[in-house]
């Protein structure tokens, strides 16, 4: 940018309220100038004293500086109106990157969840499992032989998970009865629909910490995983079986010894 462009540029972001106090000033100024000389040609042998003097620059700059005092008012009141326009854009570019942050903060928290759900997925998937085989494999009522329960396991190994879950199900949809006996008929039994519900639960509680508006809850308690968390709460003995007081430490030894013991 050449000089007279800068020169352009700086006079036009002057304030037109500066030019109007400089045209005055000037015009001021001048006439008074012209009222000095007019005196002395009036009456050339008059004596200005001090007092004089002081008076009349007095009164000549005081309606000056009072104008120039009012000019200043007016913009200091402006710039405090764009500096107060700054503020708010300041202020709305703040919460723009506070949402944005917390957005991705969120983001950051699902992927947590889904990560972990995927793991917890697999456990509950081998406690219904485990729950089946108590009540309807060889240690159960037999309706299921080995080989069968071992072409279900499969399907969950490769990513069933919800298998066992959706025959429970199936069998509470076709009305075939005995559901609450194959969920708590024995304490083997009780102790695995105790740790799926816990196991459940607390998985449910992580997704609501993740999920402001429920979605991902909700869509949870219509899994199969969820549908059979209904059930077991729905069935749930009034009097709690003696597992119920056992330690965390009884609970997983049971659940690891459930697959050779007897229903």
């Amino acid at each position: 940018m050449s000089s007279s462009s800068h020169f352009e540029h700086v006079l036009r972001k002057i304030d037109w309220r500066i030019w109007f106090g400089l045209v005055v000033t000037f015009f001021w100024i001048t006439g008074g100038i012209w009222f000095v000389f007019d005196s002395f040609d009036a009456n050339p042998d008059q004596v200005l004293t001090l007092a004089t003097i002081g008076n009349f620059l007095e009164g000549a700059f005081a309606p000056l500086a009072f104008l120039w005092l009012v000019l200043g008012l007016f913009i200091q009141q402006r710039e405090l109106a764009k500096h107060s326009e700054e503020l708010r854009r300041t202020t709305e570019q703040s919460e723009k990157q506070t949402q944005a942050i917390a957005a991705t903060e969120m983001n950051a928290r699902q992927e947590t969840f889904f990560k972990i759900a995927e793991n917890v997925r697999h456990q509950m998937g081998g406690i219904t499992g485990m729950l089946y085989m108590s009540g309807l494999g060889p240690a159960g009522s037999g309706r299921y032989d080995r080989e069968q329960m071992d072409e279900f396991f499969r399907n969950a190994a490769n990513g069933d998970d919800e298998i066992f879950a959706r025959r429970f199900l199936s069998m509470d949809y076709l009305e075939e009865g005995g559901l609450p006996e194959l969920l708590y008929g024995t304490e083997i039994r009780h102790s695995h629909c105790r740790n799926f519900r816990r196991t459940f639960e607390r998985l449910l509680a992580l997704a609501k910490g993740c999920d402001v508006d429920g979605i991902i809850a909700d869509s949870m308690r219509q899994t199969a995983f969820g549908l059979l968390y209904q059930r077991m709460e729905t069935h749930l003995p009034e009097v709690p079986a003696q597992g119920d007081n056992y330690s965390a430490t009884t609970s997983s030894t049971a659940l690891s010894g459930s697959g050779s013991a007897s229903a």
